[in-house]
């Protein structure tokens, strides 16, 4: 099952049409999308506005591919169950965000290898053409490493950051 999720914020008729298309041209019946706000009515998938938390967790947990926006919450939430994920960020100039934070983020997730990016409808169909769905990520920890534990922990007791002795190695220095 390939899950499309475009979050909760405002419409994101772009992407749904896009994949609906996809789904349509390429005859896939294993499509289910939360389409949040959007106005654009599916023909090829299956779709339902918003979904409770419990039910997204299981739905990109038996997703074999997860198609977002360039959302932090299902970026993060499909890497910690070892998901490959496509996103296609949201862009100010089309009306779909107030800035293009979306863009930065996907951009920099892909350089670190983590996710597919695909900024625009043509690039979707043709990495959505190319994709392996059975191929998982490795997954990421749902904690946060010990060490960034305790440098928060410092920096709230202290106001201040005590870096360990192999980042002093490296030369990065405290403002």
């Amino acid at each position: 099952m390939i899950f499309v999720t475009v979050g909760t914020q405002g419409q994101f008729n772009r992407l749904i049409r896009t994949v609906d298309e996809w789904a349509g041209l390429r005859g896939r019946t294993d499509v289910f999308a939360q389409t949040g706000l959007s106005d654009y009515r599916s023909k090829h998938i299956r779709a339902k506005p918003f979904i409770d938390p419990t039910e997204f967790r299981k739905l990109v947990e038996s997703a074999s591919v997860v198609i977002a926006h360039a959302g932090m919450g299902s970026i993060i939430t499909a890497l910690e169950l070892g998901k490959r994920i496509i996103v296609m960020p949201r862009r100010r100039g089309l009306g779909e965000h107030r800035n293009d934070h979306q863009v930065a983020t996907a951009k920099r997730f892909a350089e670190q290898g983590r996710i597919l990016v695909a900024l625009n409808e043509h690039a979707l169909f043709e990495t959505l053409d190319q994709l392996n769905v059975s191929h998982e990520t490795k997954r990421i920890s749902a904690q946060a490493p010990p060490r960034l534990v305790s440098t928060i922990r410092s920096f709230v007791e202290t106001g201040r950051i005590q870096l360990d002795s192999e980042v002093q190695k490296v030369g990065v220095k405290p403002k």
